[in-house]
């Protein structure tokens, strides 16, 4: 961005502020950019914030290092969300930190464009998808990796991604978890363009330029026709994904997924 002015008030993303234009960074490089509930608080605020504020005309949301964002942090995550049972809470994260999040980016009245410069994974995926406008480095990729530790997809992803590719291969992503790389992507239509990994940034930061001056009431009013024809029912499947995977967040397949990932070994699942 040019002449940008940092804004360090966030612990675990950056804010990046220029003349009608906020680029977002998420800032957690050392563990891929994965959600934690201070990523989410952070994350929740800041986008309240630049959609109420009219000054902003575009936003921007990336990631710092190597990935845009690995989906939910399961090393940290896990401990706070134990009951005294045992059982994962997998449902209060979402109805608390990540529906709010998609929809604040869904419903801002002001284009928003996801810069997947890395892997976007699980709820990562979700997130990018949530934007209008999504560009990619060509060695981003993209997966609904849920399926990997016996969850569904969630945070909007199980509405986002069909809404762009179609059933079959909404089945795909979703049923066998294999990345799409951001060539194939674009193929698809899973996103809008993939630029080289050494143009990148630039060329992204020039997409949000051009939208920052840009007809901003024009671009409200089609975003308003799209939630509309796609999303109108947005709330309620949300809350579908997040009962469906308060349900599984007790099964043994996920337990046993969970502890496979962590201990860097092939999960074995039973069914149950």
């Amino acid at each position: 961005m040019r002449d940008n002015q940092a804004d360090h008030g966030y612990g675990t993303v950056n804010v990046y502020r220029a003349p009608g234009a906020v680029k977002i960074e998420l800032n957690r490089p050392d563990r891929l950019n994965a959600w934690s509930r201070e990523l989410s608080a952070d994350l929740l605020k800041v986008l309240t914030e630049v959609a109420a504020d009219d000054q902003v005309r575009a936003v921007m949301l990336t990631g710092a290092g190597r990935a845009f964002c690995a989906g939910a942090d399961l090393k940290d995550g896990l401990a706070a969300a134990t009951d005294a049972n045992g059982q994962i809470d997998t449902k209060s994260a979402l109805v608390t930190w990540y529906h709010p999040i998609v929809t604040v980016i869904r419903e801002m009245p002001k284009p928003v464009v996801t810069a997947v410069n890395g892997p976007a994974a699980g709820a990562g995926l979700s997130l990018a998808l949530a934007g209008d406008l999504v560009v990619a480095a060509e060695s981003a990729s993209f997966s609904l990796a849920f399926v990997n530790i016996g969850l569904v997809p969630d945070a909007g992803a199980s509405l986002f991604v069909p809404s762009r590719i179609g059933f079959a291969r909404a089945a795909e992503m979703a049923l066998l978890g294999d990345p799409v790389t951001a060539a194939r992507a674009v193929d698809i239509g899973l996103i809008n363009a993939v630029y080289p990994d050494d143009d990148f940034a630039e060329r992204a930061d020039d997409l949000l330029e051009r939208l920052s001056n840009g007809p901003t009431r024009s671009y409200a009013g089609s975003k308003r026709e799209l939630n509309h024809w796609l999303y109108s029912r947005m709330p309620e499947h949300l809350a579908l994904e997040a009962d469906i995977q308060g349900e599984l967040g007790g099964s043994r397949d996920f337990h046993e997924g969970v502890a496979a990932f962590l201990e860097k070994r092939k999960a074995t699942f039973t069914g149950q």
